[in-house]
């Protein structure tokens, strides 16, 4: 049966922990998000099903709203009702919070307008033993006034190949940076950055970064530079996994 024949195209929503994952793309050994939610899909099917999700997640990193698609042939199945469904057959790391039927052609990745990841830092304190699952240990209160200087250089459309991942594979590394900022929520410390889409480690990279410049306190038109240089070696660590969480993905249409 091929997708055009099947009846509606469901769009998801999912939250999932990925403290217990490889990441969000199937592997062949390792547990994934997309092998859960897609044995799931099976299970209801009685077949198999394919999802497609609006873009990749790290080993350790979490979803607060990751977006998927897939084609389902349940001709009598309202689309809101995959969501209890799902969710029965699902781990509890992994939770369906929305479903809704789109136009047959749409498509989770490239229908993409931007995406907003959020970091969550907490600073100069004893994280609690469950906070330390989603959020960077540092022991220290960072200059935000500095670090948001810093943000103030990822704008619009440039070249962030300063902030790639030894094994980035992007055909290319021009990026349209929508927003990017540090604030406290309540004690903990989040940076936030929106963008059309991200390079392999792009925030951990620019996080990591950040707070070492800020740390050295190096001025921003030296950041500047750096960045401009587009070398991975002239910026700072990349930030661990477990504190990045997808917030959001925006889509041009349904």
């Amino acid at each position: 049966m091929t997708e055009q024949s099947f009846y509606q195209n469901i769009k998801l929503v999912i939250s999932y922990d990925g403290t217990g994952f490889s990441g969000w793309q199937r592997q062949s050994k390792d547990r994934s998000v997309q092998e859960e939610i897609e044995s799931a899909l099976e299970k209801i099917h009685k077949r198999p099903v394919r999802i497609t999700g609006s873009g990749r997640t790290d080993a350790g990193v979490h979803a607060a709203a990751q977006a998927a698609n897939f084609y389902s042939d349940i001709k009598n199945m309202k689309p809101e009702r995959f969501v209890p469904a799902l969710n029965a057959y699902l781990p509890r790391d992994v939770r369906v919070l929305e479903a809704e039927a789109v136009s047959p052609d749409f498509h989770a990745r490239f229908d993409a307008k931007m995406r907003t990841y959020r970091y969550f830092i907490i600073c100069g304190r004893h994280g609690l033993a469950h906070e330390l699952r989603y959020a960077l240990q540092l022991w220290r209160q960072p200059d935000v006034g500095l670090l948001n200087e810093y943000t103030r250089l990822l704008r619009g459309e440039m070249d962030c190949s300063v902030f790639a991942g030894a094994g980035d594979q992007s055909k290319s590394r021009m990026r349209f940076i929508y927003q990017s900022v540090f604030f406290y929520q309540g004690d903990t410390l989040v940076f936030e950055i929106t963008a059309n889409a991200f390079l392999w480690k792009m925030v951990r990279s620019i996080v990591g970064s950040f707070l070492f410049f800020e740390e050295k306190k190096i001025h921003p038109a030296e950041v500047k530079k750096i960045i401009e240089a587009g070398d991975r070696s002239l910026a700072g660590p990349t930030s661990p996994p477990q504190g990045l969480f997808l917030w959001n993905v925006d889509y041009y249409r349904k």
